[in-house]
């Protein structure tokens, strides 16, 4: 396949979106007057009330839909999974990922399991999508996708029942990326988890296994700024398409990979960017100029990143962990996993050493 078209074949699987979710007038939420702090505009937010999980629900844990402001103005949506019988002030944990998916998918999943280990957890939505706030819709950025995660902080942060100064975050595929970023500038995170890891600049710049060379690198760009162009001119935005709804007979095994889990029961939703039409094609402009771990090295709280020995994948987090520092940083290697056994196999997924981890760092 030619390198150009490899390229664009890549963009497209890694900017899909899901369906539009409804939103209703924006409305002002004001803030205790004696605090000093500003009026902070949120959008009111259409939350189904359904369980559409793409998992079961845990008896263990109780549930509920929170939303919270980030930085930009925009309001995010998350489930909140918490212990049941838990007193006091408890560790917190984030989540979000993988990239294209929604909380019902792999993030929420980690999140209830997460709660039944003692953390108090939320599972969020990013800018732009499933259930979250943003026009347009099915955008991602480098810079608002990162700050998604340090806006979960600052909910977490203000919970009567969070300890402040025990919250991490787990990023998937595209966020685990996302995580290093904000573990990077965000130094009340304390610890951070990137599981099957993307790092999502490096690839929509330089393809997979890096084989973009600077002449498509401008092809593409070409490509995504003409694009804009015809955007504009329509008043509408072309989306990238997600995972195909038929492979093609040349597909490679990743997609593969993708294709049973986002095209099938397994974890097909609704909302999710992957199993439907995709983010739109000029998400990937920023991505590709704006490389996300510059200054992951400087990190200086705990992060242990986790990958399947056998994921396409496995090279973006053997390289990022190789630019961290420190005795409190880990790469674990799951013998035998693909890139997607870590989106929602439980027997593969390594809860336990992530409970450890929190619990050792998150004290």
């Amino acid at each position: 396949m030619h390198l150009f078209k490899k390229t664009a074949l890549a963009a497209t699987l890694l900017f899909s979106l899901a369906s539009a979710s409804t939103l209703a007038h924006t409305k002002p939420i004001k803030n205790n007057p004696t605090d000093g702090a500003k009026m902070i505009e949120t959008e009111k937010l259409n939350l189904t009330n359904e369980w559409d999980k793409t998992f079961a629900k845990s008896d263990k844990v109780t549930h509920s839909k929170v939303t919270f402001v980030n930085r930009y103005g925009i309001t995010l949506a998350a489930d909140m999974y918490v212990p049941k019988g838990a007193t006091g002030k408890l560790p917190a944990i984030a989540v979000s990922g993988p990239f294209g998916a929604v909380k019902e998918q792999s993030s929420g999943l980690y999140a209830q399991e997460m709660a039944e280990r003692g953390f108090l957890t939320i599972a969020f939505d990013p800018s732009y999508t499933g259930e979250s706030g943003g026009k347009p819709r099915y955008v991602a950025s480098p810079d608002i996708n990162t700050e998604d995660f340090s806006a979960a902080v600052d909910f977490l942060s203000i919970q009567p029942n969070v300890d402040p100064e025990r919250i991490g975050i787990i990023g998937i595929c595209g966020w685990g990326g996302m995580g290093i970023n904000a573990a990077a500038m965000d130094t009340r995170i304390k610890a951070t988890v990137a599981s099957t890891m993307y790092d999502m600049s490096r690839v929509t710049a330089n393809g997979y296994f890096d084989q973009t060379d600077t002449n498509a690198r401008y092809e593409a760009r070409k490509a995504w700024n003409a694009q804009r162009t015809a955007d504009y001119k329509n008043g509408t935005y072309k989306l990238a398409g997600g995972v195909p709804d038929t492979l093609p007979s040349d597909a490679p095994w990743f997609v593969k990979d993708y294709f049973d889990y986002y095209k099938t029961p397994r974890g097909y939703h609704k909302r999710s960017l992957n199993s439907n039409n995709g983010w739109n094609v000029t998400s990937s402009l920023s991505f590709a100029n704006m490389p996300i771990l510059a200054y992951s090295g400087e990190i200086r709280s705990a992060v242990l990143i986790i990958h399947g020995e056998k994921a396409h994948s496995r090279y973006f987090s053997e390289d990022a962990f190789k630019k961290l520092k420190g005795d409190n940083k880990e790469l674990m290697i799951i013998p035998g996993a693909v890139h997607t056994d870590l989106y929602d196999k439980k027997d593969v997924i390594p809860f336990d050493k992530m409970e450890n981890f929190f619990k050792m760092n998150l004290k």
